[in-house]
């Protein structure tokens, strides 16, 4: 599944186009490789998702095509969130 898509499915990203915007940003990595939009996902894999002032890891779980908004939050599992902070 398309990288994209998968954001989209599981809620992590409202809106498919936004992430496609974050992806074509280089601010999405699948394992550890900057990823564009079009990136396969698959399960196990780790994604890292810098969104504004949020870096979140997560791994995938599970992949499907259409959810409900109920079962959106099994599709990954949280690595990682933090807060950045910018020190000037």
């Amino acid at each position: 599944m398309r990288i994209d898509k998968f954001l989209k499915v599981s809620r992590i990203i409202k809106r498919r186009t936004i992430a496609k915007e974050v992806a074509e940003q280089g601010r999405i990595q699948i394992n550890g490789q900057t990823a564009k939009a079009g990136a396969n996902v698959k399960i196990g894999d780790e994604v890292a998702i810098r969104l504004g002032q949020k870096h979140l890891v997560v791994r995938v779980d599970r992949l499907e095509e259409t959810a409900r908004k109920e079962d959106a939050a099994t599709f990954y599992s949280i690595v990682k969130e933090e807060r950045i902070t910018d020190n000037i």
